[in-house]
């Protein structure tokens, strides 16, 4: 990746709704090449969406859950396919504010899920219907519950913070 690429990025993470006229001055170089480079990173999937992060408890969200849980076996690639139709249908009978559902490993599982709930009573549901998806081996679903109440988090969600990392990342390289 080019370092006016990566600069671009950098600026849209801290501010996906700058102009491309902005966004040319913070990198220094011109309005047409910004709006090239853009164009391009979205075709290659560098840039998947633009978005704001919203203060989610003002939107009614008490608690963020990490949950982590383990399938009682490897899926193949068909199964896999199988569970993502199941999940989907799923989800339409029990719509829940799931921000994200990956594979991965640690802690002894292989899949996590980040959700976020108005009360402990949804997010109590949204944990027992993770134990219902097929496979998942419902005495290994754990959670780390994260309150978004009150003002003491050390750092909240930001795009901000790894925007600056990889513009530093970049700068020590180029030493």
């Amino acid at each position: 990746m080019k370092d006016v690429e990566l600069k671009l990025i950098c600026e849209l993470m801290k501010n996906s709704r700058k102009s491309d006229r902005e966004l040319a001055k913070a990198i220094g170089t011109s309005q047409p090449t910004v709006s090239r480079l853009r164009n391009k990173l979205e075709k290659e999937g560098y840039i998947k969406e633009y978005t704001a992060i919203p203060d989610f408890h003002k939107l009614g969200f008490e608690i963020v859950a990490i949950t982590f849980s383990r399938f009682l076996r490897e899926l193949a690639s068909e199964e896999l396919n199988e569970l993502r139709r199941a999940s989907k249908e799923l989800e339409k009978k029990n719509p829940k504010a799931i921000l994200m559902a990956m594979n991965g490993m640690g802690l002894g599982c292989n899949r996590v899920f980040i959700s976020f709930h108005e009360n402990y009573s949804s997010y109590m549901k949204t944990l027992r219907l993770i134990k219902t998806i097929p496979n998942v081996d419902p005495s290994h679903v754990e959670s780390f519950v994260i309150s978004l109440v009150g003002e003491e988090h050390f750092q909240p969600l930001t795009l901000l913070t790894i925007a600056k990392y990889l513009i530093e990342k970049e700068r020590r390289n180029r030493l």
